[in-house]
């Protein structure tokens, strides 16, 4: 399930050190262009919409990443080219993040993010993927204090308080913790597009919260 609705990736060529550095930035920001939205982590089995969210084992709560995939390299390398010239270039920074996102090479990914954020800290979106980034590469504690940082700019924001219930549940076993945030979200946001999901979390997670 994800909230970010970008237009598929288009093709970049490499770069070309004699075209016009001008036609270079026009040509990636028509990219991803389009409205960005945090990405949620996948909803439990049960659900019928998306994939099982990524279980810690007991003992070490580390979540285990999605296998990679191929990341357009191309276009990987025009981000990076644009952020050597200009590292003040937020949307290089996001998009690049995105990419390697999508690809699910998430610890690649977190530098770009932390460099969006550090441009624009009041971006939820950026700021709600890069807590997901962390929260897959086994960094729970840290995922959580994005989030927290993400609902500090919007405390309304339902894939931080989804993807917040999920580390809680799953990272840290905290199933208190994770039907508060879960109960904040669907109070937030009543039209919630699964709330039925949602509201079978929550009672799986008081029957842990019991044993």
């Amino acid at each position: 399930m994800s909230a970010r609705h970008r237009p598929a990736a288009m093709h970049v060529r490499s770069y070309d050190e004699e075209a016009p550095y001008t036609w270079m930035v026009l040509a990636i920001m028509m990219l991803m262009i389009g409205a960005l939205g945090g990405y949620a982590l996948s909803l439990p089995a049960r659900a019928a919409s998306a994939a099982p969210a990524p279980a810690a084992p007991q003992a070490a709560p580390t979540p285990a990443s999605p296998a990679a995939t191929l990341a357009d390299e191309n276009a990987l390398s025009a981000y990076r080219d644009l952020l050597a010239r200009d590292p003040k270039n937020l949307q290089a920074a996001i998009s690049a993040g995105n990419l390697l996102y999508d690809a699910k090479r998430f610890a690649e990914a977190i530098p770009y993010y932390e460099q969006a954020m550090a441009l624009d800290a009041r971006d939820v979106n950026v700021s709600t993927d890069l807590g997901t980034a962390l929260w897959y590469t086994g960094r729970a504690d840290d995922a959580l204090k994005q989030y927290a940082q993400s609902l500090a700019i919007d405390a309304r924001h339902a894939q931080t308080l989804f993807n917040m219930g999920i580390v809680k549940s799953e990272g840290k076993r905290d199933y208190s913790g994770a039907v508060a945030s879960w109960e904040q979200l669907l109070a937030a946001n009543p039209s919630y597009s699964n709330a039925a999901s949602v509201r079978s979390m929550i009672d799986e997670a008081r029957r842990k919260a019991l044993r």
